[in-house]
């Protein structure tokens, strides 16, 4: 087995710490966000800027040089960097998560992700999109996964796959760790918004996974997970809560940042167009508005933490969430996707149809939160159905995932 490598010099710093670091890096990312849309991935820039401040590890066990952060740390983070740039947003939350994932894997797969290298990143897709064959030690598997956020800067993947026996019957539905480089990607990824996001198709040819590399997503959701290391809280974290909660914190993140433009917009000065008003700012209907958009954006933030805060206490207590606070925080979710899209909404209102000019970056912002929020697990009408169905202690739900 690889031995635990020295930790770099940015491990395990504090939470104002990290949050400073994401906050120091939003000119430059605010400067790159065009490049980035235009390059359909983050520019490298970026990633080197990320990874100095060691914002790639913020969810890498402290024993391979990360920083092992709670979810409010997390969260606190991504939606900073989201003022500067949603895509970059984006992928350093997904790398981040799944980076939280191979914490729950087996000590063996954990050290051959970081034993060597505390700065590899993981991307992931969860849907089982592919057909496996059991053999000696492992499965062989074959698939497809799109949307594959940050796979153009990870050097693994956890991907979902059957599980099965020699017979080839299904017996559970599992994870798949396996090397980039022994995937292919396809670029697939053309869409409106999130366009840096680099959200292509991971494709496997007939690739041996080892069994130590395959996590039982159905013992995993349920809080039964191989790691033996009761210590370290993080990783007894309820899996299906943290994977769309910190979806969440982009959302926040894109709606300050349309405030952030509108008020610098304002502070120039300019008027309404067919009106008296000289200077939009004097305008009721402006102030009116930009104080709706602004307490919209506190909501979404309150619930954004307050979410946060039930995952982190739960796992700090080594107790698995109940049912009916694990449907509360998807309905969290999609609540804070939904007052933040309403956020901005107001502010392209204030700002009037020059939002929409391929020079003003609250097009862009814009674009990147109708994209992103719209992720299956952010969903606020299946959130809203499965919170009540668990409200009323109806068993049968809509999803598993929960």
């Amino acid at each position: 087995m690889t031995t635990t490598a020295a930790a770099p010099q940015t491990t395990d710093a504090s939470a104002p710490a990290l949050i400073d670091r994401a906050v120091a890096l939003v000119p430059l990312l605010r400067e790159n966000a065009a490049r980035t849309e235009t390059e359909r991935k983050v520019v490298e820039e970026n990633i080197a800027a990320l990874s100095e401040a060691g914002l790639f590890r913020l969810t890498v066990p402290r024993r391979f040089g990360g920083h092992e952060a709670d979810f409010r740390t997390f969260l606190e983070v991504t939606s900073e960097l989201a003022r500067g740039c949603g895509s970059t947003a984006w992928v350093v939350t997904l790398i981040n998560v799944c980076n939280w994932m191979i914490g729950v894997y087996s000590e063996q797969a954990q050290q051959e992700v970081w034993g060597e290298n505390p700065d590899a990143r993981v991307c992931g897709v969860l849907a089982p999109s592919a057909t496996s064959r059991a053999v000696e030690g492992g499965l062989v598997v074959t698939g497809r996964w799109g949307f594959a956020s940050g796979s153009m800067h990870a050097q693994w993947a956890s991907v979902g796959v059957p599980v099965v026996n020699a017979a080839g019957q299904q017996t559970d539905q599992g994870a798949a760790l396996i090397p980039t480089s022994e995937l292919t990607i396809e670029d697939t990824w053309y869409v409106a918004g999130m366009r840096g996001t680099g959200s292509n198709t991971l494709v496997a040819e007939e690739v041996f996974v080892p069994a130590h590399r395959i996590l039982s997503v159905t013992r995993a959701v349920r809080g039964d997970c191989p790691t033996g290391r009761t210590e370290e809280a993080l990783y007894r974290s309820a899996m299906v809560p943290v994977l769309a909660l910190v979806l969440a914190g982009p959302q926040v993140g894109l709606a300050q940042a349309g405030l952030d433009s509108v008020m610098a917009s304002l502070a120039k000065g300019r008027g309404i167009s067919y009106t008296f008003y000289e200077r939009a700012s004097e305008a009721p209907s402006t102030q009116i508005q930009l104080a709706e958009a602004a307490q919209l954006i506190d909501t979404a933030r309150l619930h954004l933490m307050r979410a946060a805060e039930d995952i982190d206490s739960w796992a700090a207590r080594g107790e698995f969430m109940p049912l009916e606070t694990r449907a509360r925080v998807r309905m969290d979710t999609g609540y804070v996707a939904r007052r933040s899209r309403e956020a901005l909404d107001l502010l392209l209102s204030i700002q009037g149809a020059g939002s929409f000019a391929e020079a003003n970056p609250l097009q862009r912002i814009w674009r990147d939160q109708e994209t992103g929020s719209r992720h299956a697990v952010i969903n606020p009408g299946i959130a809203s159905e499965l919170y009540g169905r668990a409200l009323l202690g109806i068993e049968e739900q809509v999803t598993p995932l929960i």
